[in-house]
């Protein structure tokens, strides 16, 4: 069986309801905590190719709310979604949830349904 990783912060209400739903399954999966393990600019990169930067960048989240509007313009592409990312996890959506070369950022339901067969 593939190894499974989810990050995210463990106080977050999605978080909790995909580890969950993992678990309910019985699926077992290795929780990595952006607030304590950080995130690699590599590990950014490699989601990068898998799912837009767009994606993961969370333009919801009070993080992002709490930056100036220059700082959220300069926020155009790639390289300056990951440079933001590294600078604050927390803007990164959640869960994000590694299953072998499959990506699923957040938690739906029914794409779980499809991807934990």
């Amino acid at each position: 069986m593939k190894a499974i990783s989810l990050y995210g912060i463990p106080n977050c209400d999605t978080t909790q309801k995909a580890l969950r739903w993992l678990k309910e399954k019985k699926i077992s999966v290795t929780f990595r905590d952006y607030k304590i393990e950080g995130i690699t600019k590599e590990k950014l990169l490699d989601w990068g190719k898998k799912k837009s930067w767009e994606t993961l960048l969370n333009k919801r989240s009070t993080t992002w709310r709490s930056l100036s509007a220059d700082e959220q313009e300069k926020i155009t592409n790639e390289p300056a979604a990951i440079k933001l990312m590294m600078e604050h996890n927390s803007i990164i959506k959640r869960p994000v949830v590694e299953n072998g070369d499959q990506l699923i950022v957040g938690f739906n339901e029914e794409e779980y349904k499809k991807a934990f067969k």
